[in-house]
């Protein structure tokens, strides 16, 4: 017998993440999108259902063919996926080289993939590459990492290295740093290549005046690598108009290299 979707731990968590970016003030009205690649042995049981609609992509990322996703919908609310997750998520299999999803359960009400899909398939499709374990992209709006791209140099090594220094745990979290682009046009797919080339050499990519994309093993590390970086962004700018009296060196960032690196 079939269990129920709505009980498997990684639907529940989808749930709680989502809620959770949204309380953090993340996702305001239809803003963020996630994603979830689903190993076999969480999808099994579902493997059989009907196709109930085939929606084109717009793209091809033959890499991942015949993969199951679990994603957020196009226009949907954050706040609402708790109180109606077949609604506001949808769980989808790519064939045909990526260029087409089989919608095997949600999006009840007609809608389907949030319109940045090309930016989460194809950093899905680079970050395995990289690290085989990868299973989630998340993108959300930080409010104080999107302001620091305001004020603060777009240089990469720069905003790094500012992060890095607003908290000893920074180096730590995401060693690898952060990529940043330009802005862009969303939800097209020269941005999703665009951010799928920057997740080659890091797993969090700022895009300027708009937000950050994160990936990472599961929901838990991904979220914990945005909330990491948007507090850094916090204490900067919080402080960044204030004499600077002490900060984090490069000899103790090193230190914390050595140590947990």
């Amino acid at each position: 017998m079939m269990k129920d979707i709505l009980t498997q731990p990684w639907m529940v968590e989808m749930i709680l993440t989502t809620t959770n970016m949204y309380n953090h003030g993340w996702d305001e009205r239809n803003g963020g999108n996630v994603s979830l690649l689903l190993d076999s042995d969480s999808y099994g049981e579902y493997v059989d259902l009907p196709v109930l609609r085939k929606i084109p992509t717009g793209f091809s990322c033959p890499d991942l063919e015949g993969k199951y996703f679990l994603v957020t919908g196009t226009g949907k609310y954050f706040k609402n996926v708790q109180y109606a997750p077949e609604v506001n998520l949808g769980l989808v299999r790519l064939i045909e080289e990526g260029k087409t999803a089989e919608l095997l359960w949600g999006f009840a009400d007609g809608g389907k993939f949030t319109s940045e899909f090309p930016a989460h398939m194809m950093s899905h499709a680079a970050r395995l590459q990289i690290d085989p374990e990868n299973h989630v992209v998340m993108h959300c709006h930080p409010a104080n990492l999107l302001a620091m791209t305001y004020v603060h140099s777009l240089d990469e090594r720069e905003f790094t290295r500012t992060l890095w220094q607003m908290s000893t745990e920074c180096v730590v979290v995401f060693p690898d740093g952060v990529n940043v682009l330009p802005w862009m046009l969303c939800g097209t797919n020269e941005i999703g290549l665009a951010t799928a080339k920057k997740m080659e050499s890091a797993r969090l990519v700022i895009w300027a005046m708009h937000g950050i994309y994160g990936a990472g093993k599961d929901l838990d590390e991904t979220f914990g690598l945005i909330e990491t970086a948007e507090k850094a962004a916090e204490i900067y700018m919080k402080t960044a108009h204030l004499p600077r009296i002490n900060t984090i060196t490069d000899a103790q960032l090193r230190e914390l290299e050595v140590r947990f690196g």
